[in-house]
This record gives structure tokens, sequence and C-alpha cells, in this order.
């Protein structure tokens, strides 16, 4: 099973996002992350670090982020990873609500870590409005 992990400058926004998703694949591994330690907005990458860590024994981490120096402090959290682990660790260049969605459905299915990267990312082109 992939594990996923939220990265917002807002932790409320990680959090409800990881409500959201935990719905469509309730035993998928999600850990939300972010603010800072003072209680701000922005991301920490050692808390991104420990978010992916906190996944526990999966198949494989979707990162989903959401703008700007996220994907920097996610990028500097992958690199404090334990080789294994970093190798098993991918950023997703996904909306992070639909892409978290999609991706907790996929990995509820029991798809590969690109698998579930690629629908993640195919989210981008979902039609809302029809």
């Amino acid at each position: 099973m992939v594990g996923i992990v939220i990265i917002s400058h807002s932790l409320k926004a990680a959090e409800g996002i990881k409500e959201i998703a935990q719905q469509m694949g309730r035993e998928v591994p999600i850990v939300a992350v972010g603010g800072t330690t003072d209680g701000d907005l922005g991301t920490e990458p050692l808390a991104i670090k420990e978010a992916i860590e906190r996944v526990g024994e999966v198949d494989g981490v979707l990162l989903l982020v959401d703008l700007g120096s996220a994907v920097m402090n996610t990028q500097m959290a992958v690199e404090m990873l334990e080789d294994e682990l970093q190798r098993r660790v991918v950023l997703c260049n996904a909306p992070i609500l639909e892409g978290a969605v999609v991706a907790a459905v996929e990995s509820a299915m029991g798809h590969t870590l690109d698998q579930v990267r690629r629908a993640a990312e195919g989210a981008a082109q979902m039609e809302k409005l029809l």
C-alpha cells in the first residue's frame, strides 16, 4: 500500500484535506503536516521529514504539496531521509486536494507508487463543471 503525506502552509488545511482523502481510503496511511513550530503559516523540512517517517512500513510514500516554499522544504526533507526510505518517496505534481483524494483511492486499490502518482497528477485534468 502507498502512504500519503499532505504538506500545506496551514496545518488546518492539511488536516482538512487528510480528512476528505481518508474517507476515500480508510485504511491508507495518510499524514498531514503544515505550519511552523511557532504556529505561523509555513512549512519546515524537519517536520516534513518526521511526517514521512510516520507513514510507517508501506510500499512507497506519495508527497502532495500546496505551493511555493513547500516544494523546496519538501525536497530538503527528502534529502534528509535514510537512503532506503528516500528511494521509496515521490514528490507529486498534483493539485493537493483532488490529488490526495485520487491517491487515496488508488492506494486502497493496491496500486504501485508510480500508478498512484500518475493518477494523482491526472487529477489536474479533472473537469469540475460539465
